[in-house]
């Protein structure tokens, strides 16, 4: 039986070399492999974000990450100097914030309520 294995979701930016700032800040870390000039991060086993040069796409990306200790961060990114909407609790619970990378694509996180 075929099967899809792994999740790589490419984020159109200008240069990523200049998006690595706001991009460490949001993950809180370098990113974890650097092939060609494409940055990743792995934010699960199988599922990667991957900045990719594409100016003819910027401002395009929509993406959703489920996130834990939302508030840190934001810190960080508020730390880099960039902003966020303002933070949503939806009526079951869950956070949620979009913030913008310097082209314009959007991430929006999303904190699942506490146990």
């Amino acid at each position: 039986m075929a099967r899809m294995t792994h999740l790589y979701s490419v984020l159109p930016v200008t240069d990523p070399e200049e998006s690595l700032g706001w991009y460490t800040a949001l993950f809180g870390r370098p990113a974890d492999e650097v092939v060609g000039e494409e940055f990743m991060w792995r934010v699960d086993d199988t599922a990667w974000v991957v900045l990719a040069a594409r100016p003819d796409r910027v401002g395009g990306g929509l993406l959703t990450l489920g996130v834990s200790g939302l508030d840190e961060i934001l810190a960080r990114l508020v730390a880099y100097g960039a902003g966020h909407e303002p933070v949503e609790t939806y009526g079951n619970g869950v956070r949620h914030v979009v913030a913008h990378d310097p082209d314009g694509n959007s991430l929006s996180l999303a904190e699942p309520p506490s146990d």
